[in-house]
């Protein structure tokens, strides 16, 4: 079988003719971090000075929040940037969604998840867990949530583009690089590992 192209610069390829486009697919690691940041303070600030909830109630709900989003990244890497729809139009819809990153996974300026994909998807599920939460128990839950989203954005830049010395990071590096360059089919989990092992799509000891 015939092996992908991959390139390890700090580079990339258009996805688009169009420059006005071709600017919503690069984006800078740190931009997340200013969208929502402040997202995460407003639902602090409504967590407890407009719903009034406990303290005990906000830790649960935030750690249910960060445990929910580690599912939710599993299930978005495996089911939908690794989905390929048929024929020329599925395949150009696959690459500009995550098979770019896969042949480019050095390029800086496409690690994290752009606003124009990152913010609707946000909305969605908010409104998602507001439904199924209440407002009052998804103002904490969206934390975690949120929190969760923005470690893995950020550990998936640090692990393209940091020298680790730590056992954790390092393993969850080689974890993400055995997906890179071993079998993309397996080690779905960037920020945890815990979903890989309960759904058996971690790689074998010996690598």
């Amino acid at each position: 079988m015939a092996k992908n192209f991959i390139s390890n610069k700090d580079e990339t390829v258009r996805m688009f003719e169009n420059s006005f486009l071709e600017t919503f697919t690069r984006i800078h690691y740190s931009v997340p971090l200013f969208i929502f940041v402040p997202v995460i303070f407003y639902f602090g600030y409504q967590s407890i000075a407009f719903y009034h909830l406990s303290f005990l109630s906000i830790i649960g709900y935030v750690l249910f929040g960060l445990f929910v989003w580690t599912l939710t990244e599993y299930v978005l890497h495996r089911f939908v940037f690794h989905w390929q729809p048929p024929g020329k139009i599925g395949e150009r819809i696959h690459f500009i969604f995550h098979g770019v990153h896969h042949d480019y996974p050095s390029d800086s300026k496409r690690l994290v998840m752009v606003p124009t994909v990152s913010i609707p998807l946000a909305t969605l599920f908010y409104f998602l867990f507001r439904f199924l939460l209440g407002a009052p128990h998804t103002a904490p839950f969206f934390i975690g949530f949120i929190s969760g989203y923005l470690f893995y954005d950020m550990t998936h830049y640090a692990i393209h583009h940091y020298n680790f010395k730590s056992k954790f990071w390092l393993n969850l590096k080689h974890h993400h690089m055995l997906h890179h360059y071993k079998d993309m089919h397996n080690g779905y989990g960037v920020s945890s590992k815990i979903w890989d092992y309960i759904f058996r799509t971690t790689f074998p000891e010996k690598h």
